[in-house]
């Protein structure tokens, strides 16, 4: 019996659909291209009489694709980089988050 459509992560990540094409650069590695869907959620948080804001900007993408990256290597989206602020964070899918923060 074939696999369902969503199963094939290559299908679910295609740029004509929402994902878009990020760049990954490992330090000492050679940059590549990966297909990932960005987004940058907003959060506001109160301690007390305090409030930060703050925006979690994030690549959900193929596990294997970066499986490689680590803490501090450069993703740049839509011309904007970005540098990892752990390494890949698996989810148990075959996805992987990248959690990014700028300089």
């Amino acid at each position: 019996m074939p696999a369902p459509s969503w199963d094939n992560l290559d299908a679910f990540l295609q740029p004509d659909d929402f994902a878009r094409t990020v760049n990954v650069t490992p330090q000492g590695g050679v940059s590549r291209d990966i297909k990932g869907i960005f987004d940058e959620p907003y959060f506001n948080t109160q301690i007390g009489e305090y409030e930060a804001d703050a925006f979690m900007p994030r690549v959900t993408c193929k596990a294997s694709d970066v499986a490689d990256l680590r803490a501090k290597d450069a993703v740049q989206v839509g011309g904007k980089t970005y540098y990892l602020l752990t390494g890949p964070q698996p989810d148990g899918t075959g996805m992987a988050v990248l959690s990014l923060a700028t300089e």
